[in-house]
């Protein structure tokens, strides 16, 4: 069987101040800002940093009901999720839930950059949660 992994999207982590972050890795590792956006329906802002073909996001709350919000409430800064592409983010969420594995999205839905994503429940995927990513072509 071939992977439905194609490769890592992302790393994200989990911040309390967004500026103070994207400072800390421009200034330690010349790391810039490639996207930025507010993800209304997560309630979060994040800062893409390249790094090769994936990015380290970076996640703020943008307000308290967020699940970033309540991350940072119970466990502080720190990784939150990764990211994994995939070529077809329904087939592959199906996957995962004819595996049995619980799922947090029952169907994908839009995600930052134009992508499609679902994400996988840490519960199901031995302590990880796991965001399936579909990049608009």
């Amino acid at each position: 069987m071939d992977s439905l992994l194609t490769e890592i999207d992302h790393v994200a982590i989990a911040v309390f101040d967004l500026e103070a972050a994207i400072a800390w890795y421009a200034d330690v590792f010349g790391a810039t800002v490639e996207h930025r956006e507010i993800v209304e329906a997560d309630g979060v802002e994040e800062a893409l940093l390249r790094v090769a073909d994936s990015y380290v996001q970076l996640l703020t709350p943008t307000r308290d009901d967020s699940p970033v919000a309540k991350y940072l409430e119970k466990r502080g800064e720190g990784l939150h999720h990764v990211g994994y592409r995939v070529d077809d983010c329904a087939h592959a969420l199906e996957v995962v839930k004819q595996s049995g594995s619980r799922v947090i999205d029952e169907s994908p839905r839009p995600g930052s950059r134009g992508t499609t994503v679902a994400f996988i429940h840490p519960k199901g995927s031995f302590g990880t949660l796991i965001e399936l990513v579909e990049v608009g072509g």
